[in-house]
């Protein structure tokens, strides 16, 4: 999405890009947006989602492949599988090109995506410093999309191990925040274990009350915001980039309000003891990480 975003901004800077959820895609709402304007205004069109589209906006979909328009670019996003084949059929026959994203499973394919992400940023980084980025962020491809981003435009020269070490060495932030993650998605038995990997290899306490706190504040943030709000426009709102968005929205199931206090009420108390109002700063993590993880998974009333 981002190249073809792109390429059509390199040929008219003022392209409208319009990114839709199946939500927001009522019958008609297509023909409107790709209706011929007077000033033959350039459109990129993107259909998150695809598979979940309503039977009459996929009619909609289905005419527009019939008779596209010269200045609209018409980018369908569909999850693979079954369920919307048709859609896809039409979209073939209609000569789309198809770009195929399989998931990755092996060291091979994402160090070859972090290649291409440092490509694409038009940017060298040497196959030492692709491979210490992996080591240290593990294989979540959205994080190594943002630190191959952060490094091409943060660095001046080639990208080697050692900037790729001064950058993300120890793996202090990526530690802190999988502790958060685990934590705050109620799986108590993983934070202890991350935390006492993070400490083990050199993290400093203060990092891992710093994650804990922004992932619950996360969750407050989200669980307040309007519903139905698109993730574009709650990632503007909030300051998150979208696919944090989306991972924040997966954590906070089993959150309530109280949860959220009372878990930021254990944090600050961490907070305190490892900066000098407590004895044994490992003890006091530990406590916070449980009583966050409990107030993630709430225990039900019987009855």
């Amino acid at each position: 999405m981002r190249e073809v975003i792109t390429a059509a901004r390199a040929a008219d800077p003022d392209t409208d890009v319009r990114d839709l959820t199946p939500d927001a895609l009522r019958p008609g709402t297509l023909a409107e947006l790709t209706s011929p304007s007077l000033f033959a205004e350039r459109k990129v069109v993107v259909v998150q989602n695809a598979q979940d589209l309503s039977a009459d906006t996929v009619k909609d979909v289905k005419s527009y492949l019939g008779a596209p328009a010269e200045e609209i670019t018409l980018v369908l996003v569909h999850a693979g599988g079954a369920k919307g084949k048709g859609l896809l059929d039409a979209a073939r026959k209609a000569g789309a090109r198809e770009v195929n994203c399989p998931k990755m499973t092996k060291p091979a394919d994402r160090l070859a995506f972090v290649r291409g992400e440092f490509r694409a940023a038009g940017r060298a980084a040497t196959a030492e410093a692709c491979q210490a980025l992996l080591d240290a962020l593990g294989s979540d491809l959205r994080e190594l999309a943002s630190a191959c981003s952060q490094l091409a435009a943060d660095v001046e020269g080639p990208i080697d191990e050692a900037v790729v070490a001064r950058y993300y060495t120890g793996r202090a932030e990526s530690s802190s925040f999988t502790v958060a993650d685990r934590a705050v998605e109620g799986r108590a038995a993983e934070a202890l274990e991350a935390l006492r990997w993070s400490l083990a290899t050199g993290v400093a306490p203060v990092m891992i009350t710093s994650a804990l706190a922004q992932g619950i504040r996360a969750i407050g943030k989200l669980a307040s915001a309007p519903r139905g709000a698109r993730p574009g426009d709650l990632a503007r709102d909030l300051g998150m980039p979208p696919w944090k968005i989306d991972r924040v929205r997966q954590q906070m199931r089993g959150w309530s309000a109280d949860g959220v206090s009372d878990a930021l009420r254990a944090v600050a108390e961490a907070d305190a003891a490892v900066k000098g109002g407590g004895l044994d700063p490992g003890y006091a993590l530990e406590k916070a990480v449980v009583a966050v993880a409990r107030a993630a998974r709430p225990a039900r009333p019987v009855g």
